[in-house]
């Protein structure tokens, strides 16, 4: 058994290296037997970098409104009472939309893959 009390200190995204713009990381679970549960506050515009799940991601949206895109694909748009199954594998960024707000809580299950920066376009 694991307990986490409280929040942990948040972590701005400049420190992370894996969002442009501005989001604030609000460690829930700290990685514990390959899950990882982060609620994560998105400024206006701001996205993760492409990225992976080992065995799949799940975002329960809070509040705002957003974007997910799966490579390949448009970006589709995701809102405060969404949940978005993200399969294993599938490289993907989600993030705020560009005039609104994002807070979702991200369960990352196993590693996460990093890749580049999402180009303006994307």
């Amino acid at each position: 058994m694991k307990i986490v009390h409280g929040r942990a200190e948040r972590v701005p995204s400049e420190q992370r290296g894996t969002v442009t713009g501005e989001a604030w990381f609000d460690p829930i679970l700290p990685a514990t037997d390959g899950t990882t549960i982060t609620t994560v506050f998105f400024a206006p515009g701001a996205r993760t970098y492409w990225h992976s799940h080992e065995n799949g991601q799940i975002l329960q949206v809070l509040a705002g409104r957003g974007l997910i895109c799966t490579d390949g694909e448009q970006p589709r748009t995701i809102a405060a009472g969404d949940v978005v199954w993200v399969p294993p594998g599938e490289r993907h960024w989600h993030g705020a939309a560009p005039d609104s707000f994002l807070t979702h809580t991200a369960i990352s299950l196993g590693a996460t893959h990093w890749a580049e920066e999402v180009a303006g376009d994307d």
